[in-house]
């Protein structure tokens, strides 16, 4: 008689990307349109175009901007993960961050929840 041992089936939701990007790009907009009221200077008036636009993101405040972010992929995210010296435009740092956070995520997943 053969005795073996059955696996639990690893179950892992899909990356929640969109909804990452979205949340980010939000935060990111609030963030831009706050700090152009301040400085007094115009942002275009499509969502597109203000993501486009040529804007510093300082990368101080994109890091605070990654705690909101952290409820959609459900852990902490590293401060390492934000360029160092920021972003020319929203869309910039979106397309930066996003595969940084989904590998983070992976990598996340794969140690059991553990930040390392």
């Amino acid at each position: 008689m053969t005795v073996g041992t059955i696996a639990k089936p690893v179950t892992t939701k899909a990356f929640p990307g969109a909804a990452t990007a979205a949340k980010l790009r939000d935060l990111l907009l609030e963030a831009v349109m706050s700090h152009a009221q301040l400085k007094g200077y115009t942002l275009p008036a499509d969502i597109a175009g203000k993501c486009g636009a040529a804007v510093h993101l300082d990368s101080l405040c994109v890091v605070d901007l990654l705690c909101g972010v952290e409820s959609v992929v459900g852990f902490e995210l590293k401060d390492s993960l934000v360029k160092t010296g920021g972003y020319r435009s929203i869309n910039d740092a979106i397309e930066h961050l996003m595969p940084h956070i989904e590998k983070a995520r992976t990598k996340n997943n794969s140690t059991g929840g553990k930040n390392e």
